[in-house]
């Protein structure tokens, strides 16, 4: 038996943000990030839906980018004090994958993180909240999904949280709110959903459910991502509803071993003054991984059924999967995103040398290859990686080499 689990409820469109009148209940806390959702008025506005709806509206607001352990804790900590029955969510993957961890906490305050992160063993939520997630990037799909991304940077480790019960109840997904993106926002967040799409259909947990979402995702990814980058509104537009459908399919299908190579580099070479963020991280590694993945013969099929989809051409299998590949490249090139870790600048530009040193990134592999293949994302990907082949993969994806194992 498998599961498919959406919100229960989806608003779509522009203007849908005013959805958030039609709530109901006493009160609400919105979890916000650093400042883009209030700039541009759409904190504002929320507030006053919600209060239009009759309850009483707190702030939690300074969300930051690939959101800490700690400021969860002090979320959940706000929400206990507060006691809201609407917890809202808006802005990017960040603000909502924070929200979601403290919403588990905020449920059960003798949850640790430790236990957040057991893979689908959360217990039953909504005994004191219900989750509405307003999402303003092109990317994530956290709206949709049953995933959280959050970083120990104790560690230098960011984890997911993974449970069919973080899955918000209401998501809007209003592309008014994707329009204020900046250039390289779109960029990246376009290539984390065409990540999404792509692993999603060759998930050794894909399924008919899943396929059709995942497949019209990567049709109008690779149709709308570029003109939205380059400032085409009814494309950015286009490409808010293509990464929802994307989250959808991922949600349910899972992922594989992009994310959890995404997941264990983003953040373990902070001590150097950057992050890789996460969908250029994605955009770097698809390609390799794609390839590695191609030696399964079922794996091999599917991506060459996605090569037809995007009309890539190709005789057979073998040579789809290589123009897949090429098209991938091709993409990151025109979306400014470097092609490895090696040159991949602090600013996240192609440089040619990047903030990671060899030597560092050399002397971390084994552990980052170790925690890569622990990684949640690692179960559903369609080939097992031993350590070996993992550290292999990792150094094609730090010098740019081709995937020949």
């Amino acid at each position: 038996m498998a599961r498919f689990t959406l919100p229960r409820d989806i608003y779509h469109g522009k203007g849908s943000l005013a959805e958030l009148k039609n709530l109901k209940g006493k009160k609400a806390i919105i979890c916000v990030g650093g400042g883009s959702m209030k700039r541009f008025g759409f904190l504002d506005r929320a507030k006053a839906y919600l209060e239009e709806a009759g309850m009483e509206v707190a702030l939690f607001e300074g969300i930051e980018s690939d959101p800490s352990v700690e400021t969860v804790m002090k979320g959940a900590a706000a929400m206990q004090e507060f006691g809201p029955d609407w917890i809202v969510a808006i802005g990017g993957g960040s603000p909502i994958d924070a929200a979601k961890a403290m919403w588990i906490k905020y449920e059960y305050p003798e949850c640790t993180f430790e236990d957040m992160c057991k893979v689908f063993g959360i217990p039953e939520l909504r005994r004191k909240a219900h989750f509405c997630a307003v999402s303003s990037t092109s990317g994530t799909a956290t709206e949709v999904t049953a995933f959280s991304i959050i970083t120990d940077y104790e560690k230098g480790t960011k984890y997911p949280i993974a449970d069919f019960e973080i899955t918000p109840d209401v998501a809007i997904v209003d592309p008014e709110l994707a329009e204020t993106m900046p250039k390289k926002l779109v960029a990246h967040t376009g290539m984390d959903a065409m990540t999404h799409a792509i692993e999603a259909y060759v998930s050794t947990a894909n399924c008919d459910f899943t396929d059709p979402l995942a497949i019209h995702a990567i049709e109008m990814i690779q149709k709308d991502l570029i003109p939205s980058y380059n400032g085409d509104m009814a494309a950015r537009d286009r490409m808010h509803n293509a990464q929802c459908l994307a989250g959808m399919a991922f949600s349910n299908a899972l992922l594989g071993i992009v994310h959890s190579m995404a997941h264990k580099t983003g953040a373990v070479f902070a001590d150097y003054g950057a992050h890789i963020i996460h969908g250029a991280a994605n955009a770097m590694y698809l390609p390799k991984v794609i390839a590695f993945n191609a030696k399964d013969p079922v794996a091999k099929k599917r991506y060459g059924v996605i090569a037809d989809y995007m009309h890539l051409g190709g005789k057979d299998d073998d040579e789809k999967v290589a123009l897949l590949i090429a098209d991938l490249r091709r993409m990151n090139d025109e979306l400014n995103i470097p092609h490895c870790i090696k040159n991949y600048g602090a600013d996240s530009y192609p440089t040619e040398q990047g903030f990671v040193p060899e030597e560092v990134f050399l002397e971390r592999l084994s552990g980052i290859a170790e925690r890569a293949i622990g990684d949640a994302c690692t179960g559903s990907n369609p080939r097992q990686p031993s350590q070996e082949e993992m550290e292999k993969l990792l150094k094609c994806c730090y010098y740019d080499l081709d995937v020949d194992f």
